[in-house]
């Protein structure tokens, strides 16, 4: 365990972006607070703000467990799916309600943990910084992901995830006052990693995802209205990338590019990069991978952090 003395600098932790594979901050967290780093500043993007606010809620247990706990179906039915209604397929209205069951409401601006959450003004691009206010409504914000989680309407602003603009908010993180920033970067090799190999009939395939079980309740919804439309937008052909692959590998292309691009701008000291190519966008029932990972990632810069000036 690292020493922490009295004359620590403030530590900003900064929470990636990443959907799925955001899990593995719980081990990052917990790996960094059992070797005696606690941050004292939080920022998160997308799945790093629902992480980061569950963290700095002191209600980390809790959400630790429940995702330990999910699988397809269970994650299905926080989904409140509407097709091609208030621009995107999940309003996200039961996942908030559950979250506000567990952790409230709480203001930003009360939590014992300085925290702040990113978002992009969907109207004119421009990086938002949610430091005050609802946090439940922050993180909504933040994971908003274009196409699938509909926008959040804050004051006048459409806000979407935060990913789009600034996938690991480093430079937050440097605003809110951390002298020293540790970034959990959940976006590295990652691209053309995930594509899913259609060597069998799509039809056995398909039920091999995460984003196949979404397309499949859709599907089922949704067909009498819509058989010609959801056959060209699923891709049903045999070798054609489907909808959610294609919004997947979209996302990790520009994710990764606009990472490495901010990274090189404002470097953090520290860069936690777990392992994750192998989970897909919407496979959030592999937490147990995830948080593992996480945890493991850690241990690989430990030598690092205990390098690091006047710590």
């Amino acid at each position: 365990m690292i020493a922490v003395n009295s004359s620590k600098r403030t530590i900003g932790l900064a929470l990636g972006s990443g959907s799925a594979r955001g899990w593995a901050h719980i081990g990052v967290i917990r790996e960094l607070c059992k070797n005696g780093i606690k941050p004292d500043i939080v920022c998160g993007t997308s799945i790093g703000a629902l992480v980061g606010a569950f963290y700095a809620s002191e209600r980390l247990d809790e959400l630790e467990g429940w995702v330990l706990k999910l699988d397809r179906k269970v994650m299905l039915h926080y989904l409140d799916i509407k097709l091609l209604m208030g621009g995107g397929f999940v309003e996200g209205k039961r996942l908030i309600d559950f979250f506000r069951e567990r952790i409230g409401d709480p203001l930003i601006e009360d939590l014992s943990t300085v925290f702040a959450a990113v978002a992009t003004d969907m109207e004119s691009g421009q990086e938002i910084w949610l430091k005050k206010g609802s946090l439940l409504n922050a993180v909504r914000a933040s994971i908003a992901l274009p196409g699938i989680f509909t926008p959040v309407k804050m004051g006048n602003r459409w806000l979407v995830d935060g990913g789009l603009v600034n996938p690991v908010p480093i430079s937050l993180c440097r605003a809110m006052g951390a002298e020293i920033v540790i970034a959990v970067n959940l976006n590295g090799n990652i691209v053309g990693k995930h594509r899913n190999k259609r060597l069998q009939p799509i039809e056995r395939d398909i039920k091999m995802s995460a984003e196949a079980t979404l397309i499949d309740r859709l599907s089922e919804e949704l067909k009498q209205k819509a058989n010609a439309f959801l056959s060209q937008l699923f891709a049903s052909n045999i070798g054609t990338p489907g909808l959610f692959e294609v919004v997947a590998n979209s996302i990790n292309i520009m994710q990764d590019t606009i990472t490495r691009s901010r990274m090189a701008g404002d470097p953090p000291d520290v860069v936690i990069a777990p392992r994750l190519a192998h989970i897909g966008l919407l496979e959030f029932d592999r937490a147990k991978e995830g948080i593992k990972e996480g945890r493991e990632s850690v241990r690989h810069v430990l030598p690092i952090i205990e390098d690091l000036p006047s710590w």
